[in-house]
């Protein structure tokens, strides 16, 4: 949208002032607040009160001489020159990101923080176990690791890195395949023995199926498989349990709720699990390890990367 010269945010000068009248505080202010649109989420994160968010952007709009913000009971909604200025702020905030990731790894030795995504089940399954390994080896290395279905933007810097079930498509992101992991159609003992095991895959339709309902968009198609098994050509079986998380379908189809379609890594851990139509050949997916360009000569990120490397060469999926 092309906005008239009175409309645009003016971060130059104005009767004389000089372009640097607009100070990054002022303008890391108006990002967060744009960002969450929120004055309290804002002030949460920048970890000042209200009335100072308020006030500094209050102050911008005075230097800018435009609204930047519409308020409302919901929130804040951003005007037209808002929505012009957030894309600066975005590159700005990025690349004070880089800017801070560079310094760290300007160092000799591998040192400083490092944010790591990873979905919910993987992560609290293979990656949480082996973390330990990577400590003793950068003691100086301190990781926050994310465990969230959702994807992380990593252009945007919400985290440094991820692992991901599913390939990169943007050009600007580096990625490594880590392992293959195959899925299976599992079943508690329990329920095996109240209900019996489907002989063959059109069985299934007279038991009780427990599925992965992700409630936001995700590439996790694979873990609706006992619902699809069977029925490429037609409607998936309905199940009688839909959860949102990995875990949690695992941990129902422990108690003998149903079945499921579960990671093979994940049900080796469940001793009293049975693989249900053993001969069935299940998907699989591919689990990558994916950070952008921009950091691709971090040390912490070449070390952490190094690390998963040596964990997925020494594990049988």
């Amino acid at each position: 949208m092309q906005y008239c010269n009175a409309q645009r945010p003016r971060l130059g000068a104005e009767k004389g002032r000089s372009a640097g009248a607009v100070d990054w505080d002022k303008l890391k202010t108006f990002h967060f607040a744009a960002e969450t649109g929120s004055l309290t989420a804002a002030a949460e994160r920048l970890g000042v009160s209200q009335s100072s968010v308020s006030r500094q952007i209050a102050a911008l709009e005075n230097d800018m001489g435009v609204p930047l913000f519409q308020r409302h009971a919901r929130g804040l909604l951003l005007t037209g020159p808002g929505m012009a200025l957030r894309e600066f702020t975005r590159e700005m905030a990025g690349a004070a990101v880089i800017a801070e990731s560079t310094l760290k790894d300007a160092r000799e030795k591998v040192i400083g923080d490092l944010k790591v995504t990873a979905p919910v089940a993987f992560g609290s399954t293979w990656l949480a176990p082996r973390l330990s390994h990577f400590a003793d080896a950068y003691p100086e290395t301190r990781l926050q690791v994310l465990l969230d279905d959702r994807e992380y933007d990593l252009l945007k810097l919400e985290a440094e890195c991820a692992i991901r079930l599913w390939a990169a498509t943007h050009a600007d992101l580096i990625q490594r395949k880590l392992l293959e992991v195959s899925v299976s159609l599992y079943a508690s003992a329990d329920y095996i023995k109240r209900h019996g095991a489907p002989k063959h895959v059109d069985d299934l339709d007279n038991h009780r199926i427990i599925a992965y309902q992700a409630n936001i968009p995700t590439p996790m198609r694979e873990l609706d498989w006992a619902q699809r098994a069977g029925r490429e050509d037609a409607k998936p079986r309905p199940p009688l349990l839909e959860i949102n998380n990995v875990y949690g379908m695992l941990r129902a189809v422990e108690s003998g709720f149903g079945i499921a379609s579960v990671p093979d890594y994940m049900a080796r851990e469940s001793p009293h699990l049975v693989k249900v139509l053993p001969d069935l050949p299940g998907p699989s997916f591919e689990v990558y390890f994916i950070y952008p360009s921009d950091l691709k000569r971090s040390k912490r990120i070449a070390a952490f990367r190094q690390f998963l490397i040596d964990q997925a060469s020494g594990w049988k999926a």
